[in-house]
């Protein structure tokens, strides 16, 4: 996102998360309503900036992270998550047709 007023230093990433519905359903079509408590589960964002020696991940990719580690931060009235890039588990593979095939 070139718009950022924002350069990322050395191993740092800037990630934008969608805020998820209070409910959700399951694989099988099951609705979890939101007072139901989840373990820890992982995250995914799309990456918005990335530092200088980051080599794994690039604006535009969609990255798994741990939500609860991170770091929350404003800018430009959006929430963005700071994280290292070694704090990832995982980018989207994209796949023939542009699409990562998940359903994120």
């Amino acid at each position: 996102m070139a718009d950022l007023p924002i350069r990322m230093l050395h191993d740092r990433v800037l990630v934008s998360t969608e805020k998820e519905s209070q409910e959700r359903r399951s694989g099988g079509g099951i609705l979890i309503p939101a007072t139901v408590s989840m373990s820890r589960r992982l995250a995914w964002a799309e990456v918005v900036a990335a530092g200088t020696n980051v080599r794994t991940v690039k604006v535009g990719d969609r990255v798994l992270f741990d939500p609860e580690d991170r770091a929350e931060v404003e800018v430009r009235g959006k929430d963005y998550v700071l994280l290292r890039e070694r704090d990832l588990h995982a980018v989207a593979a994209a796949s023939q047709d542009g699409s990562t095939g998940l359903y994120l």
